[in-house]
């Protein structure tokens, strides 16, 4: 049985962390780059999240520095985060094709 889809936001995160490990507020403003600001994740749905991924094992804490006495923890993808992002990309680009050979069709 294959996993269920993923929702946005998650494939969002993980898209963030698959370039590099990136803090929180970098993974919001990559997010909102990606998306052309059409996503604006806010921070206490973005921790909730993170906090979920490093529960299913998705991502884990890459380092933590204090910047202007403040914790920064830096986050990566794991293996795991690794294959369920490239699945969840291919089950995308599927429905993708699928859609544009069919408008093709259609206005043919």
């Amino acid at each position: 049985m294959s996993e269920a889809p993923m929702r946005e936001p998650t494939f969002l995160v993980l898209t963030a962390l698959a370039g590099e490990p990136r803090h929180g507020y970098a993974v919001i403003e990559d997010v909102a780059r990606m998306t052309e600001g059409r996503v604006k994740l806010r921070a206490g749905t973005l921790y909730a999240a993170l906090d979920r991924l490093r529960t299913e094992g998705l991502i884990e804490v890459d380092r933590e520095e204090i910047v202007q006495s403040r914790l920064r923890r830096y986050y990566r993808l794991t293996g795991l985060g690794q294959r369920r992002l490239a699945a969840e990309a291919h089950r995308l680009r599927t429905q993708a094709t699928i859609a544009e050979t069919r408008l093709r069709g259609a206005f043919a």
